[in-house]
This record gives structure tokens, sequence and C-alpha cells, in this order.
């Protein structure tokens, strides 16, 4: 099991599409493809869900770091709000309310990035 400093979460908020794939999806797959990190999760929250529900080319990248074992969650009510929950879940994302685990995500000490 990987020690709390060597698993790293990325709270993706942002619906700044350039952002994303400039520097979240790629930094996230060299994280894990170059062992940077043992554990790596990406949370989709906010106006992300909505981006990604909606573009093809971030949905590939999506696509290539759950192949490379990025663990893929989402906030339930906000995907529910822009009416997406469904869209993720069959993107691979684990959409539910998501809110107490990140609290307890951060309460255990693991890294945390914030776009």
């Amino acid at each position: 099991m990987p020690e709390l400093e060597d698993k790293l979460v990325f709270l993706w908020s942002t619906s700044d599409r350039e952002v994303a794939l400039t520097m979240i999806f790629m930094y996230l797959l060299s994280a894990k493809r170059e062992d940077w990190w043992e554990e790596v999760t990406l949370i989709v929250w906010g106006p992300s869900a909505k981006l990604l529900a909606e573009d093809e080319e971030l949905q590939d990248r999506l696509a290539k770091l759950g192949k490379e074992g990025v663990v893929l969650e989402a906030c339930k009510s906000c995907a529910e709000i822009y009416g997406v929950a469904d869209d993720l879940e069959e993107l691979g994302v684990d959409v539910y309310y998501i809110g107490e685990q990140l609290t307890d995500y951060i309460k255990e000490g693991r890294r945390l990035i914030s776009l």
C-alpha cells in the first residue's frame, strides 16, 4: 500500500479546455507512466464535468489516463447540475457524492492539486 505522501489527488474544476489539455491531462499521464506517484486520482468537479462530457478529445485523453491506472472520480451533484452524470459514467468515471471523500483525502494527508 502506498504511503500517503505518494498519493496524489488532482481536483479539476476549471472549464478551461487549454488548461486541461496542456497541463492537467499531460501531467497526470506522465505522473502515472513515470511512477512519480504511486497512486493518482483525478476528481472531475464543477464545470469540468460539462466540458468533459462534450469534448471528444478530452474523453480520449481521459481513457488513456484510465488505462494507465489513474483513478477517475466525479462529483455527482455537479454532474447532475449539468445533466452529465450518465455521460461521465459511460466514460468510466466513478460518479458519486464526493464531498466527504475529498475531505477524507485531505485529512489523511494526500497531496492535492486543484485547478
